[in-house]
């Protein structure tokens, strides 16, 4: 394994190579949509339902990582990075140029 990262800026690259096929980050991003929508329905509904956004985050995320991409998920080792790049590739997703990024950090 190279080595690990100890700056955001070599996690980045890092984070996105750990999930390199489509169905890995279909279903993180589908979780963290998910996740998003049960915070808003959280603070509009009810708090009982803000557990459900934080297993719904993780629990389609994890799911990628061992059933599709068959490696340890980041969060495990590097969490508030972990969490913040799920943000990030969500968003870049939304936007359209997660694909961009890919490539940018040779990820095929």
């Amino acid at each position: 394994m190279p080595d690990m990262p100890r700056t955001y800026a070599e996690f980045w690259p890092y984070y996105l190579a750990q999930h390199s096929r489509p169905g890995t980050r279909r279903l993180h991003v589908f979780g963290t949509a998910l996740a998003l929508v049960l915070l808003v329905l959280a603070a509009a509904v009810s708090a009982w339902l803000l557990p459900a956004a934080v297993v719904a985050g993780y629990l389609f995320a994890w799911i990628g990582h061992f059933a599709v991409e068959r490696n340890r998920p980041a969060t495990f080792t590097y969490p508030l990075w972990s969490l913040v790049s799920d943000f990030r590739m969500f968003f870049l997703w939304c936007a359209g140029r997660l694909e961009s990024e890919l490539k940018r950090a040779g990820v095929t």
